[in-house]
């Protein structure tokens, strides 16, 4: 599995087109074959600054998102809504290894 996590921060004058944008790009990413996960969220202490999750079944689905007609537009139209180059975390997580119950609140389940 591929894991992704993409820390964006957006200018505040263009906080609705990147609402609008990345809403847009989410529908169209999970209906990717190969797409297990694509969600972003805000910071609940920090407006305007997002962080986006991205799950992949393997190597060839992540490079068919890279090479789709949408993930070209999002690559092209990000820099127009942000403040400052988006940073990111790109794992390749061994066979088998995935999203699990978090222990420490199972337990109390």
């Amino acid at each position: 599995m591929i894991f992704i996590v993409i820390s964006i921060d957006v200018r505040a004058d263009k906080r609705d087109d990147f609402l609008e944008g990345v809403t847009r790009y989410s529908a169209q990413v999970r209906e990717e074959p190969g797409n297990l996960h694509f969600t972003c969220y805000e910071s609940v202490e920090a407006q305007n600054e997002f962080v986006v999750l991205a799950n992949y079944a393997d190597q060839a689905a992540g490079e068919a998102h890279v090479g789709s007609a949408h993930a070209q537009w999002f690559f092209g139209w990000l820099p127009s809504v942000v403040s400052r180059v988006p940073t990111i975390v790109y794992q390749e997580l061994p066979a088998g290894v995935g999203w699990s119950e978090m222990g420490e609140v199972a337990a109390h389940m």
